[in-house]
């Protein structure tokens, strides 16, 4: 007869339970490294590699690479699974290494920042709580969003990308990634902030390449949940054609945040699309002073009659751009203009963006990988302008920006090249790095 280790036999039993309720489980408590396991919470041994059956388990840092048995400590980053449901979980790590000091940082989902460098001393743990959203491309009144290639596998309709699939992942990176105790449980309370755009604002899979969206997380409070809705390639007419807003729409609950950032793309007149084959830009050109604006003033309608705030941002400045106008100015200018108009808040991230660019000198180019996309330097200032845009919007999601914030200025931006450290995602090659500054000293455990 097979033994059933205990661990999994908890598990086991708690979805069983959930099944004959007729949901599936939605609270969870995971407890890694030697010894048993607390009362309540499930042993995670580094043998326990995520399998659907099972439900939980490591995973590779990178999709699509060998999954290899790790453990919860130690210098290669890692990522951890759970299968949930569609929702907003309140998640909360114990963070520390009973043996060494370390230094951890953690990304949800597709690289996700939630939580910064977070530092243990040998022996030291830390409580970090945050809150991760989980979706997948049903919708409730029938049908689904029209994902593309990225986002799911074509010939076998199965997700691809970690933001739309059946499960909640958790990556651990940094100097030395240490997690002992993972506690997921589902919310309906989260304030939501749902963030539609394109490529300067979509969960980016690889490393370097990031996006606002993906940075923004870090710099809320664990009430507000971020659903990062945006798409490469994407503008106000293929989200309406693909379904993507009818999603965000069959999702938004009253008290809820929209914030829409459109234009790079609306602004192609020809050329083939880059996301979806076969479709050119000239079916979702949309012209700066008519169409755009329309187009803005519906999503803000129809937000508006769901109960939703919405806010609508400029998009970003391009390389190079360092005084007005920028390549993208007419948008920009319509953008804020629609804002004014129909008096919801406007973050005019084109402006800030322009004032970063000019502020950083030389060293401008380095917030980008090309022309128009950002590494994860240029991404993590253009996610403070917008907590900036938002504190100055005085809506009350404001209220809920973290304490570290602190007064962020385009003009004189900080961290500066030279002081951002962000371990980079193990997701494509590194590239020549300087090398890290040592482990600071130990610093005493706080909870959060």
């Amino acid at each position: 007869m097979k033994i059933i280790p205990a661990s999994l036999a908890l598990l086991i039993l708690a979805a069983a339970a959930a099944l004959s309720a007729g949901e599936p489980a939605t609270s969870f408590k995971f407890q890694f490294g030697a010894g048993p396991a607390r009362p309540g919470f499930v042993a995670v041994t580094p043998a326990d590699l995520y399998s659907p059956a099972i439900g939980y388990g490591f995973e590779p840092a990178v999709p699509g690479a060998v999954a290899t048995p790790t453990d919860a400590t130690g210098a290669q980053p890692f990522a951890f699974s759970v299968a949930v449901p569609e929702g907003d979980y309140r998640v909360t790590v114990t963070l520390g290494d009973p043996a060494a000091a370390a230094v951890t940082t953690v990304k949800a989902e597709t690289r996700r920042l939630m939580l910064e460098r977070i530092r243990t001393a040998a022996g030291v743990f830390t409580t970090r709580t945050f809150t991760v959203n989980v979706r997948g491309p049903k919708i409730s009144t029938g049908g689904e969003v029209d994902l593309d290639s990225r986002e799911m596998n074509p010939a076998t309709h199965v997700a691809v990308a970690r933001h739309w699939d059946d499960k909640l992942t958790l990556a651990f990176s940094d100097l030395h990634p240490a997690v002992a105790v993972v506690e997921i449980r589902k919310v309906d309370d989260a304030i939501r902030l749902f963030i539609l755009g394109d490529s300067t604002v979509t969960d980016q899979p690889g490393w370097p390449g990031s996006s606002w969206g993906q940075m923004a997380p870090r710099w809320f409070k664990p009430e507000v949940s971020v659903a990062n809705h945006a798409e490469s390639g994407e503008t106000l007419k293929g989200f309406l054609k693909e379904r993507r807003w009818a999603k965000v729409l069959d999702s938004i609950r009253p008290g809820d945040y929209v914030l829409i950032e459109f234009g790079t793309n609306d602004s192609k007149r020809s050329g083939p699309q880059n996301i979806y084959p076969n479709q050119d830009f000239a079916a979702t050109y949309a012209e700066a002073n008519t169409t755009y604006k329309e187009l803005l003033r519906r999503f803000v309608a129809d937000a508006r009659q769901r109960g939703a705030f919405p806010i609508i941002a400029s998009p970003s400045a391009r390389r190079g751009e360092t005084a007005p106008p920028s390549s993208l100015n007419e948008y920009a200018a319509a953008a804020m203009q629609v804002a004014r108009e129909l008096k919801v808040p406007g973050i005019d991230l084109n402006a800030m963006g322009v004032q970063l660019n000019a502020a950083l000198g030389a060293d401008g180019i380095k917030q980008f990988g090309d022309r128009t996309h950002h590494v994860e330097y240029g991404s993590y200032l253009q996610a403070k302008c917008i907590v900036l845009g938002l504190r100055q919007s005085g809506l009350p999601l404001a209220q809920y920006i973290v304490d570290d914030f602190g007064n962020f200025d385009p003009a004189h931006p900080v961290p500066t090249p030279a002081a951002f450290d962000l371990p980079p995602d193990p997701s494509a090659p590194r590239g020549p790095r300087p090398p890290r500054p040592p482990v600071a000293a130990p610093v005493p455990a706080a909870a959060h």
